[in-house]
């Protein structure tokens, strides 16, 4: 039997609570894009690409102070990562600021 160290799988751990967790966002954004709460993710980006173009890196949504929120990276043809936070449900871009 392999013995792991304890760092090792602290780190298995975490990884493995952080994809439930991204899942968890998912399915509560699908459930709530379903019911006409929110808007399609789809639709939401083609707001922010037309704002600013490049590739998308990430998207994380969350629910906060009453307003379902997402967050998307974009990362534009000079290399700079862009940071939208966008009303999931109304689409208006609350905050657009470059990363560090």
């Amino acid at each position: 039997m392999i013995k792991l160290p304890a760092f090792f799988l602290a780190l298995l751990f975490l990884m493995a609570t952080s994809l439930l967790l991204a899942d968890e966002g998912y399915q509560e954004a699908r459930l709530l894009t379903e019911s006409g709460h929110i808007l399609p993710l789809q639709e939401l980006l083609q707001v922010i690409q037309a704002e600013q173009s490049g590739r998308v890196l990430e998207v994380e949504f969350e629910h906060k102070d009453g307003l379902y929120l997402y967050e998307i990276e974009i990362l534009d043809k000079q290399g700079a990562v862009w940071e939208f936070k966008v009303d999931a449900a109304s689409g208006e871009i609350l905050k657009r600021e470059l990363e560090d």
